[in-house]
């Protein structure tokens, strides 16, 4: 992203916390980025976001399951710019509440699986349909949509948390399917699903017992890893799955 001196701006989509807060921190920094908008649900979750004084950033309420949100959103940057550069997708639910991931098929209820799919992968495609005409421009632009290695079936050896890791394979499959279509539409966006790791953040705490010192990322860590994979990408990436280290995951 540093090596490109054309001003580039920014969409990320849940900013309000972890890796999205880190994402809109990390962009404020580049010297080329001129705008960067950001998504947030709650105001409550969102305070350090809403504290950033840099001029540079606008911020929006926005719940990704409401497209009548999403087509709002994206009406209120239309206003200021015809073109985004990085749209990057925070959004993501592992636990809330009384939700935890299953552990067997004795914890699986419908109304949870529904709820997995609606945050982790509908919304997300509903944001990949609201988001195409700010994409439909002749510079290089980036979209990438957080998912996460336990939505790889070739990957699965473990079994569980059955609606996070369904939820995740659909995102995958919208991102590969959306990316075929944006080649026609929009030839010069690379759209990338991208495994993060385990990062420091409310989503990953509940388990982050078993996982070794050295593969809990802080999230300064995470984003810097994530910006460095997104620089690398060409065209013929688009449609496809990396881990945080640039490798190529299976579906």
């Amino acid at each position: 992203m540093g090596s490109n001196s054309l001003l580039q701006t920014a969409l990320v989509v849940g900013g309000g916390q972890g890796i999205g807060l880190g994402f809109v921190r990390q962009l404020l920094e580049l010297d080329n980025v001129e705008r960067v908008y950001a998504t947030y649900r709650r105001v409550e979750s969102a305070a350090e976001l809403l504290a950033i004084t840099d001029a540079r950033l606008s911020c929006f309420q926005m719940d990704i399951t409401d497209e009548s949100q999403i087509a709002a959103v994206m009406q209120g940057i239309q206003i200021e710019t015809k073109a985004l550069h990085y749209v990057i997708n925070c959004v993501g639910v592992l636990h809330e509440g009384e939700m935890q991931p299953e552990k067997s098929l004795r914890h699986i209820n419908g109304e949870q699986l529904l709820r997995y799919f609606q945050v982790n992968s509908v919304g997300a495609m509903l944001l990949f349909k609201q988001v195409q005409p700010l994409l439909k421009h002749a510079d290089r632009s980036i979209l990438a949509t957080i998912s996460a290695k336990v939505g790889s079936i070739g990957d699965n050896q473990l079994g569980g948390w059955y609606g996070y890791r369904a939820s995740k394979t659909a995102l995958n499959m919208f991102i590969r399917t959306t990316a075929i279509e944006y080649k026609r539409t929009c030839p010069q966006a690379i759209l990338v699903a991208l495994h993060p790791g385990t990062t420091d953040t409310k989503l990953s705490l509940p388990f982050q017992r078993n996982v070794p010192p050295e593969k809990l990322f802080s999230v300064d860590r995470t984003v810097l890893q994530l910006l460095t994979v997104i620089d690398g990408l060409t065209s013929t990436d688009s449609g496809e799955f990396f881990d945080w280290d640039g490798s190529r995951l299976p579906w």
